[in-house]
């Protein structure tokens, strides 16, 4: 009986998943998305309301593929450097086309497109800034905050009026409050990890 050789492909194994796996598919799908969405959103000047329920499906489809290519890479095993790069561009990508769109089109106050905006690149540069030290996950507040967020430019994005458009500014309003109060806390939980001491989430 001979023994495997570190060259035998039977005794090698992999210390990570191959990029081209589902979770990754999706990630790059949403990506892919974030063009379309665009066009359907500008179309016509953003007055069809045909092209905003595109719009609407579009970032809906989009959102959906964010709630699941996390938890698939994580539960099979599928997670990748590329994963862990390329997920938070997409997220931000979508995010940020959406709200940019909606002011660009006189829809949504800029000073809010900028407080969301800049929160999620600082949250990023936070993540950036200590990764040498531990990883930052995402708390419960920052994934309550990123469905408010979510559902509140999804009934942007739709053409709505009357007391829907009020309904979608309350939860805009949320989003904002929201943002602000976690992208603190983040700060908050950086700085701890940096210092060297235990974070909770």
């Amino acid at each position: 009986m001979t023994r495997p050789t570190p060259t035998d492909p039977l005794a090698q194994t992999s210390s990570e998943a191959s990029a081209w796996n589902i979770a990754n598919g999706l990630t790059v799908l949403r990506l892919l998305l974030v063009p379309v969405f665009a066009v359907a959103l500008f179309h016509d000047g953003g007055h069809n309301t045909g092209a905003r329920i595109v719009a609407a499906a579009i970032f809906f489809i989009a959102s959906l593929t964010d709630r699941f290519d996390g938890e698939i890479a994580r539960k099979r095993g599928l997670v990748t450097e590329f994963g862990k790069l390329a997920d938070p561009i997409a997220d931000k990508a979508l995010v940020g086309t959406a709200l940019i769109g909606l002011s660009i089109l006189g829809e949504l106050a800029w000073w809010i497109t900028i407080v969301m905006v800049v929160r999620e690149v600082g949250v990023t540069l936070l993540r950036f800034w200590v990764i040498r030290h531990g990883v930052i996950a995402a708390s419960r507040g920052g994934k309550v905050k990123t469905f408010v967020q979510s559902l509140a430019i999804w009934l942007y994005v739709l053409p709505l009026n009357g007391v829907w458009h009020t309904i979608a500014a309350v939860f805009m309003v949320a989003a904002v409050v929201l943002a602000l109060v976690t992208g603190a806390d983040y700060v908050a939980r950086a700085i701890r990890l940096r210092s060297g001491v235990a974070v909770q989430t």
